[in-house]
């Protein structure tokens, strides 16, 4: 049984970096589409970054092109989320997933597409 395991949250203060890792445990190598999603408090879970099978391609959204970088390293079986110049809009519950059912057809950032989900890990960021 596939699951993923998410490390890396904390608090940090407006402009600073964390990195996020997803840890893929029960197959050998990821040959699922995987991605970040976040939700905060009272709003919609909103995809932040997904990454294609075999690593061919990375797509980001809007509120975090340019600040977040997505990454796979295969042989540890790890999806990491590197964040950087972080404001308080970032603030969230951050959630790794995996198996995308829509994905072949675009859809990379629909979240009921997803059918394996960690359990999340927290980041805060202050002013």
């Amino acid at each position: 049984q596939v699951q993923l395991i998410e490390s890396g949250g904390g608090s940090v203060q407006a402009g600073g970096s964390l990195k996020l890792s997803c840890e893929v445990s029960g197959i050998t190598g990821i040959y699922y589409y995987m991605a970040w999603f976040r939700q905060a408090p009272g709003k919609e879970r909103e995809g932040l970054a997904a990454i294609s099978p075999g690593a061919g391609s990375i797509r980001y959204a809007d509120s975090v092109a340019g600040r977040f970088i997505l990454s796979q390293d295969d042989a540890e079986n790890t999806l990491s989320l590197h964040m950087n110049n972080l404001k308080p809009a970032d603030t969230a519950l951050y959630y790794c997933a995996a198996d995308c059912s829509g994905c072949d057809a675009g859809s990379w950032f629909v979240r009921s597409n997803y059918r394996i989900w960690g359990k999340g890990t927290q980041v805060t960021v202050s002013s």
